[in-house]
């Protein structure tokens, strides 16, 4: 079995077998079963479906807060949005299943803590296309192999981030809009939170433009050196290009 096949949670394998129906709930998030096949999912590292479907403008803020009261408790908030016109079966499902696999990535992460099972839980969401637990475990995989080909240092998906190298350079209007949210601070979920996508979109446009060198981990406030006296100005050394070093030793290991 392979390193990243390993990092998966074997009790998930066990629920679809069984054809549970409950919560699955980890350190980075929970996943919703019913029939042994997953419905929802959610994750603190991710934008809720509601951002999701808000922010870029599918279903007006108001219309969604409507579907919550009217349709939360029976949990067919996605159904009600489709039977009062607000959204297409179509884009209802898109939405959705991009939702449960961004924050399905998240959930399924390496963890130390405790993982636990909750029968008969399910989302006020409610369920709109189950996917079988194979496929959301692909597809985490293939996500976790394309994150490690771009850029090999995974340190950009959870730290503040800090832009770096040359600012005029040429960047693709979407990874532009992500570039320019970086200010020494935001995480990558912040930065997916602002913007109203999916935050494995977003790592993919960070790892790309820290491979370009144009973004690195913010530094710690705690771990910057103290300021050299005014004496040592003109004799202190630049420190190496720490991204340009990352990308040759990235180069050199895919040899």
């Amino acid at each position: 079995m392979s390193t990243l096949q390993a990092s998966l949670s074997p009790m998930l394998g066990r629920l679809a077998d069984e054809g549970a129906t409950g919560a699955l709930i980890r350190e980075h998030g929970t996943l919703y079963l019913a029939d042994g096949r997953i419905v929802h999912a959610e994750s603190p590292a991710t934008p809720g479906i509601d951002v999701l479907l808000t922010a870029g403008g599918a279903v007006q803020t108001e219309r969604w807060w409507e579907a919550v009261d009217r349709a939360g408790a029976r949990q067919r908030v996605g159904r009600y949005l489709v039977e009062q016109g607000r959204l297409s079966d179509g884009a209802l499902e898109l939405c959705h299943l991009g939702a449960v696999f961004d924050a399905a990535y998240f959930t399924l992460a390496q963890s130390s803590g405790p993982t636990r099972f909750r029968y008969g839980v399910s989302h006020w969401f409610g369920a709109v296309r189950p996917v079988p637990v194979a496929a959301v475990e692909r597809e985490t995989l293939r996500r976790r192999e394309l994150l490690q080909r771009i850029w090999p240092e995974p340190d950009t998906d959870t730290a503040p981030l800090a832009r770096s190298g040359d600012r005029r350079l040429a960047v693709p209007a979407r990874r532009r809009r992500v570039l320019e949210l970086v200010d020494g601070e935001r995480t990558a979920s912040q930065i997916a939170l602002a913007l109203g996508r999916p935050t494995f979109h977003t790592l993919v446009d960070l790892r790309r433009l820290a491979a370009g060198g144009l973004v690195t981990t913010a530094p710690s406030p705690e771990a910057a050196p103290p300021a050299p006296p005014p004496w040592m100005a003109h004799a202190a050394v630049e420190d190496p290009d720490i991204a340009l070093l990352r990308r040759l030793r990235a180069a050199l290991e895919s040899l």
